[in-house]
């Protein structure tokens, strides 16, 4: 193919093939539906008409196109199978493979980058990528010290191509809905569109994907690779060997499927605890099972590795602790509770006033993995809250409409929202709520506070006691009387 398509009007044409293609189809289909096919019959080959040209136009232009791509993949769970089926193979293709930069475009990149002794740096290069993403491609080498690398090159105009296709695609966002019914569109571009110089900044990546490398160095779960050099649009990485998670989601056994979910839960909501960053792009294109060295031997000895530090939610304090706390309450029932707490978050505007059993309703049905020691992820799960959420015929619909997400929740909720994506893809088994416990702020508080208690109580009678035959002893009278008060207000 030809280089990264660079020129706005032409990127903006391509683009707009996308809902005018689905407008020609859908009239071809109503021709043939008058033509006497059946509609169903029709209907699908529409649909799969629109899937094949959504990967054509979204993988060839890349930058913003195909970042948006992989960003809806994960969320095609949520559609009704009839649906979301013709997608699913194109999606799922957008999150490990796109088509390829040539290769005199690469060695161009490379030399400018890297200097025009850049082949000296390395033993071996391959000039066939391994993989190929929305603003870069990986090619595997061997590094001048014998370390097999994985070398990202980022495609030459990346940045302005980024930068064009989100502000087109958002003014086609109403339009683009009928490429997967159900999906909000609008929002997703909004946010993917805010951190563009952060992916586009491959210092910054490294310096993540360093800082992490270091924290899981010894974990006995995840496995983060070592950076090796970083110039400007070139970042040059330990390579990973190991299972793809889109090959675990397609064919994967039931064994297979629930230990890269849970590592997947585990690894996302430790990461924002132990290293102040939240990986924010957990598409399963970013993550591979290493199996060791026992490929045939039990999943349970599966590590995660984890790669793409290009998209970071800094939390230096971890996730924020209203989460755990509002988590918390609301699986014990306290109604009132959870909605003072989201006001005081701002998810509930100061002019709204809710019902706090309403809101309470609205949220329980979704934190149902949280409130089983073991909770199986399913597509049909996820259908089930999708389509309870957005049936406007229903008072829930209405109640969903009327809540906020303020600005430093949304790339919180994106993530959280992708990665129960990616879990009902799996299908997977997952004790989410041991997670929770360990590494989410504020959802195990109430435990932590009885056992407290519970510890310190004794001491404080014993003591009392104590103090009452002491004082006894010595007649002093005065002092006995003041010991109850005392210990009143040691028990409150």
């Amino acid at each position: 193919m030809s280089d990264l398509p660079r020129k706005a009007i032409t990127r903006t044409a391509k683009l707009a093939t996308l809902p005018l293609g689905f407008a020609g189809r859908a009239t071809w289909g109503l021709g043939k539906r008058i033509g006497g096919r059946p509609a169903e019959i029709v209907a699908r080959e529409v649909q799969q008409r629109t899937a094949e040209q959504m990967f054509k136009v979204l993988g060839e232009l890349k930058g913003g196109a195909m970042k948006l791509g992989q960003a809806m993949s994960v969320f095609e769970s949520a559609l009704p199978e009839e649906i979301a089926k013709p997608y699913r193979a194109a999606l799922t293709k957008l999150q490990e493979a796109a088509p390829p930069m040539p290769t005199r475009t690469v060695h161009g990149a490379l030399e400018q980058r890297l200097g025009p002794e850049w082949r000296e740096l390395f033993a071996e290069f391959d000039d066939k990528p391994a993989a190929s993403a929305s603003i870069g491609q990986v090619h595997r080498a061997v590094w001048h010290d014998g370390r097999t690398v994985a070398v990202k090159v980022q495609y030459p105009g990346a940045g302005e191509a980024l930068i064009s296709d989100l502000n087109q695609l958002s003014r086609f966002a109403r339009v683009l809905g009928p490429l997967v019914p159900g999906l909000d569109v609008k929002p997703l571009i909004a946010e993917l569109r805010e951190r563009v110089a952060e992916e586009l900044d491959y210092e910054l990546e490294a310096d993540s994907q360093r800082i992490h490398a270091e924290e899981y160095a010894e974990d006995p779960d995840v496995v983060v690779p070592q950076v090796v050099h970083q110039s400007d649009q070139v970042l040059i990485t330990e390579w990973l060997d190991g299972i793809p998670l889109s090959e675990v989601i397609a064919e994967g056994t039931p064994e297979e499927r629930n230990r890269a979910g849970q590592l997947l839960a585990r690894f996302l909501f430790s990461g924002a605890s132990r290293t102040g960053l939240l990986h924010a792009d957990p598409h399963p294109g970013n993550f591979r099972l290493l199996t060791g060295d026992a490929p045939d031997g039990p999943p349970e000895k599966w590590k995660l590795g984890v790669l793409d530090f290009g998209s970071m939610d800094r939390l230096p304090g971890g996730l924020p602790e209203p989460i755990g706390i509002a988590l918390r309450m609301a699986l014990e029932g306290d109604a009132q509770g959870v909605y003072d707490l989201l006001r005081g978050e701002g998810f509930v505007k100061p002019a709204i006033e809710l019902d706090p059993e309403a809101l309470l309703d609205f949220l329980l049905p979704m934190l149902e993995p949280a409130q089983v020691e073991e909770f199986t992820f399913d597509r049909q799960w996820l259908r089930r809250q999708a389509a309870r959420v957005a049936d406007r015929r229903s008072p829930v619909y209405e109640l969903g409409n009327q809540l906020n997400l303020p600005p430093a929740y949304l790339l919180i909720h994106r993530v959280c929202l992708s990665t129960i994506g990616v879990l009902c893809q799996l299908g997977a088994e997952v004790r989410l709520r041991n997670e929770l416990e360990d590494w989410v702020p504020g959802f195990a508080e109430r435990e932590e506070e009885y056992t407290e208690e519970a510890a310190e109580a004794p001491e404080t009678v014993e003591a009392v006691e104590a103090t009452e035959v002491e004082e006894a002893d010595k007649g002093s009278s005065e002092i006995v009387a003041e010991v109850p008060g005392k210990t009143a207000e040691a028990s409150a």
